[in-house]
């Protein structure tokens, strides 16, 4: 039922003039879905209001509500079509007068922790594609068609979004920056094993990949009690993200996982001063795939002690100083990061060894990101003592890796087990590098693994001419003595 709803919507869309691309049909199935979310949330919390006797302020004013301009409905609990708006109507009311009373929720909310920030910073960040009042309403059927109250539902919901997510890999250059592999993203998360307690960080969130699967990752492990529950929903996970879609996705993405008013702030991360970051700006669990190949600004390279064009390293500096001392990250990065001789690359290696321990170093295989032909690699480290040797692990799931063949969980199995030993292993795959042995002018971090077998080398061309003599020979002998024997 879920999928095909799904595809019914994605059909719709497709025939509407206004949607071009996957990007445009996550980002208008995303505020639908989203009110529709709302819809059943309002209703969720009149209903308990009214068991004890009390009254419930709705968030929306009435005329906003879904039951209204959405899906009016009659007693046979029908679609009331002598109420229910459709054609240019629909999407007179929808661009002139919902999103702008639903977008000034931002200016009005008195936290931006609430729902009611959420739902301004939504609407204020897109625009209803659609031109069709016909096809927004056929879509709305649809949305309303889909239940949310149930656990299970929401489950099932949430996995068909994140579906989504990964096709807008396929709908440009953008889309691809939103969504890492859900079994990278499961290896990352076990092997920091964040606590109930701790505070989980994602600066450049995204989808909020990272941050969902953490939080089933610690929902499974917990106890449900109250104070449990409420510490998971409102003070565990954090993200900021500087793109509106990716912004509203993440959004949309979080809640369908069961976090009802998510702490994803809508900014760019590298507009921060790091040096502006304090104790009680820091997280003790950084998960994160920041961006790279970008170049950023002077104006904003002025941010950093460690001055660079690069993204992803100036990303790595602000996950260095948001850590706790003893907080953990596992940040995806390039791995030319590894290597690369530029004067910033190698002040920010040497930054990180002296002020992390970088233990683990994984080594992902070329085609692990659909449609970046770039090769990754994933540091784990804590912040708080000098690096003193580091695992390397390359990872060789035995297959060219590509959209026939992604990486799944069985994969990073070895990985994640080899890494949870006392005494990390030694094989042909994975050995230990002593900081002792470093370079301290380059502080190259790629050194060449000892345990691989040793190539045979190439013979010289005139052993191999000696050796077809003495075969021919041979041959030859065999011959003239079954000649003989005939």
């Amino acid at each position: 039922m879920f999928e095909q709803t799904f595809k019914n919507i994605d059909d719709v869309l497709w025939k509407d003039p206004g949607c071009d691309s996957e990007l445009d049909y996550i980002g208008q199935t995303s505020w639908i879905l989203f009110l529709r979310y709302l819809d059943e949330l309002e209703q969720e919390k009149s209903d308990e209001a009214e068991l004890k006797g009390e009254d419930y302020s709705f968030i929306l004013k009435e005329e906003f509500r879904w039951g209204n301009w959405a899906m009016p409905k009659n007693k046979e609990g029908e679609l009331d079509h002598h109420k229910a708006l459709t054609g240019p109507d629909m999407v007179t009311f929808v661009d002139q007068k919902l999103f702008p009373y639903l977008s000034k929720f931002k200016q009005e909310a008195e936290d931006s922790k609430t729902i009611e920030y959420k739902i301004g910073e939504i609407f204020s960040e897109l625009k209803n594609k659609i031109q069709s009042g016909y096809n927004l309403r056929e879509i709305i059927g649809y949305a309303d068609s889909l239940p949310f109250r149930g656990s299970k539902d929401k489950h099932e919901l949430s996995d068909l979004y994140e579906t989504k997510i990964k096709n807008m890999g396929n709908a440009g250059r953008n889309g691809g920056q939103y969504y890492t592999p859900r079994p990278l993203i499961r290896a990352m998360i076990e092997v920091l094993d964040p606590q109930l307690g701790e505070k989980v960080y994602d600066a450049a969130a995204g989808s909020c990949g990272f941050l969902c699967e953490a939080y089933e990752y610690m929902y499974d492990k917990m106890k449900k009690t109250t104070n449990n529950l409420k510490t998971i929903q409102e003070s565990t996970f954090y993200g900021k993200e500087k793109k509106n879609l990716a912004y509203v996705v993440g959004i949309m993405n979080m809640i369908l996982h069961g976090i009802e008013a998510p702490n994803i702030i809508h900014t760019n991360t590298l507009g921060e001063n790091i040096r502006d970051i304090q104790e009680k700006n820091r997280y003790h669990v950084i998960l994160a795939n920041p961006p790279f190949g970008g170049k950023e600004r002077k104006e904003v390279q002025q941010n950093f002690d460690i001055k660079t064009g690069e993204t992803a390293s100036l990303f790595l500096q602000h996950f260095i100083k948001s850590l706790k001392t003893g907080g953990r990250a596992a940040i995806v990065i390039k791995n030319t990061f590894l290597s690369n001789a530029d004067n910033a690359t190698t002040a920010l290696r040497k930054h990180l060894l002296e002020t992390c321990n970088l233990h683990t170093i994984l080594d992902m295989p070329q085609g692990t990101f659909q449609g970046a032909g770039v090769k990754t690699v994933v540091l784990f480290f804590q912040k708080g003592e000098p690096t003193k040797k580091i695992w390397y692990y390359q990872l060789d799931p035995g297959r060219k890796m590509g959209k026939t063949n992604p990486l799944n969980d069985k994969d990073m199995q070895v990985f994640v087990s080899d890494h949870k030993k006392k005494k990390k292993p030694e094989t042909e795959n994975s050995w230990t590098f002593k900081l002792a042995d470093i370079d301290e002018e380059t502080f190259d971090l790629s050194p060449k693994n000892p345990n691989t077998p040793e190539e045979t080398p190439l013979r010289n061309p005139s052993e191999i001419l000696k050796e077809m003599e003495v075969l021919d020979k041979e041959t030859n002998s065999i011959l003239e003595a079954l000649k003989e024997l005939i």
